[in-house]
């Protein structure tokens, strides 16, 4: 009988503890302000619903509310990562759902408007350009302003027009240009920047895997198109006339703008692309490129000092 009498006097301590220790969590629970207000506006739930759903509101009581007790996304303490605990009333019940926390949503904001930039072989600080750490010079004044202008035009509707600009080099015309995209995304606008003569690889290995198309429709349908370097590029016949050419054509038919960068102006440009890997001349074909070039962009000379010797 000693053993029984001793594990029964076991259990009625170990009970009695529990039963203490409910009741301290029960009024710690019930004492919490945010939660006492919660239930105060709530007046149809019943005492038996209260102490049905005390897990609830101990779980509601522990968790972060909106990031108040994380310092990043990454060192959130909540059962859910990113999401905030909420109370609801329904049917005389009572319910915890989670919502996502103001940290989640910045950092899904970020990312969202990123993917709003695309790449192609375009260098990691092209992309990190802002606007506000482009030198305002003399200069290189026009071809700011122009590209200021485009900017203040598409926070109401996207311009048909975007700019070539051209120039020596060093001068920082590419820069403009990632400074663009990512002002651009703020107005939730997507572009691409094509750095041309990697675009010329891109487009022939495409071939082999039948992605070209799916490529080529996504450079035609991007809100802003930013090819860099044009003319740069090893000339190619197939790429000037199926390629760029197929790209230009659907983008000056939708009346989409087309930003571009190069050391050459359109008319020395056109002589760039009449001269192909084949040989010859071919002005014609070349001329097409140049008119729809002159239709989805304006053209505008950059000066200044070369940025890449300082």
């Amino acid at each position: 009988m000693k053993p029984v009498q001793s594990e029964l006097k076991k259990w009625m301590q170990q009970n009695k503890n529990f039963k203490e220790n409910y009741l301290k969590v029960r009024e710690e629970v019930l004492d919490d302000p945010e939660i006492s207000e919660f239930l105060s506006l709530q007046p149809q739930l019943t005492q038996k619903e209260i102490d049905k759903s005390l897990i609830k509101l101990y779980e509601y009581k522990t968790q972060s509310k909106q990031c108040d007790r994380c310092e990043s996304l990454g060192g959130c303490i909540n059962m859910i990562q990113g999401y905030s605990p909420i109370l609801r009333e329904e049917n005389g019940e009572i319910h915890l759902v989670y919502e996502k926390c103001h940290k989640r949503v910045d950092a899904e904001k970020q990312r969202d408007q990123q993917k709003l930039i695309q790449s192609l072989y375009v260098p990691k600080d092209i992309l990190n350009a802002t606007i506000d750490d482009i030198d305002h010079d003399t200069q290189r004044g026009s071809g700011i302003r122009e590209l200021l202008l485009f900017l203040e035009n598409a926070r109401e509707s996207l311009p048909e027009k975007g700019i070539y600009f051209y120039g020596p080099f060093g001068v920082g015309k590419t820069y403009l240009l990632g400074a663009l995209a990512n002002a651009l995304k703020d107005y939730h606008i997507s572009s691409m920047l094509i750095y041309m003569p990697e675009f010329v690889r891109e487009m022939k290995s495409s071939i082999k895997d039948d992605s070209i198309n799916e490529k080529i429709n996504y450079f035609k349908t991007t809100d802003v198109l930013i090819l860099d370097d044009i003319g740069a590029e090893t000339q190619s016949a197939w790429f000037r006339d199926e390629i760029l050419g197929s790209i230009l054509q659907y983008r000056m038919m939708e009346k989409l703008p087309v930003f571009f960068t190069s050391n050459y102006s359109l008319e020395q440009l056109e002589e760039q692309l009449a001269t192909t890997n084949r040989g010859g001349s071919e002005t014609v074909k070349a001329g097409r490129i140049i008119e729809r070039i002159k239709q989805v962009s304006k053209e505008v000379k950059l000066f200044g000092e070369n940025r890449r010797d300082q």
